[in-house]
């Protein structure tokens, strides 16, 4: 927060400097917290597929868009803004990908990635999965009587609009969804960092997994590290061999 503040003020007395009321900006002098990094606290598949099960439960028919929502999300990795942003026009079932090209920013589509360079990510099962879903979501929304009977987007919000503007909207199915299955909180964010450990934990080349996400190898591996080869690690430490064979027979408990 104090971080935030700082930016916001220099912001005001730097246009206070271009208008000419003041010369110099006091605020660049002061030095600014370093920005603190969000906690990995990745679901496991076991997990993952709870949520999804449950949210594909849903009482309220038109509701259950999110739950092809995050299978899309757990299953590909995208971030929730470039997801909720996925026109049917980037989506190629054929070849089984999909082109990450736009975002959500502001409550409006943009037509750039986070890192400002757009991906071809590969589409799994699981993937396909929540597409067909919301294929069919889609056929049957246009039979309805709502406003809105055409949906270029893949994942439309249950009420009468095209897209969810904001990737805050999806808190309000996530967080009683968690609660009901009695799930330790994190926020959703997560699914992302739950299909990179899982892909590390299978054993997947980091420089296809970083591809996917969207962002470097050296960035992957920094922020991934404890769960390269995580599965692996106690036959890895039984090759040390340690075991009563290495303790002298004439040692004993007394």
């Amino acid at each position: 927060m104090k971080r935030n503040a700082l930016v916001k003020l220099s912001t005001v007395l730097r246009s206070a400097v271009l208008d000419g009321l003041i010369e110099k900006n006091p605020a660049e002098l002061l030095e600014r917290p370093k920005r603190s990094k969000k906690e990995i606290d990745p679901f496991s598949i076991d997990e993952a597929n709870q949520i999804i099960a449950k949210l594909y439960q849903h009482e309220h028919w038109p509701s259950t868009i999110y739950a092809a929502f995050f299978e899309f999300v757990f299953f590909t990795g995208l971030r929730l803004s470039e997801a909720l942003a996925l026109r049917w026009d980037a989506v190629d079932l054929d070849k089984r990908h999909a082109h990450v090209c736009r975002g959500i920013a502001l409550g409006k589509v943009v037509e750039r990635t986070k890192t400002g360079r757009d991906r071809y990510v590969l589409l799994n099962e699981r993937a396909l999965h929540a597409l067909k879903f919301a294929r069919e979501y889609a056929e049957r929304r246009k039979k309805g009587s709502g406003k809105i009977l055409e949906f270029p987007f893949v994942f439309p919000p249950s009420k009468n609009s095209e897209y969810v503007r904001q990737t805050s909207d999806v808190h309000k199915q996530w967080e009683p969804t968690l609660r009901s299955l009695g799930l330790r909180y994190r926020p959703p964010y997560n699914c992302r960092h739950t299909y990179a450990t899982i892909c590390l934990m299978s054993g997947m080349n980091p420089a296809f997994i970083s591809q996917q996400l969207g962002h470097s190898v050296q960035m992957l591996l920094s922020t991934y590290a404890r769960w390269i080869n995580s599965s692996s690690d106690w036959s890895e430490l039984e090759k040390l061999n340690f075991g009563p064979k290495l303790v002298p027979d004439q040692i004993s408990a007394s």
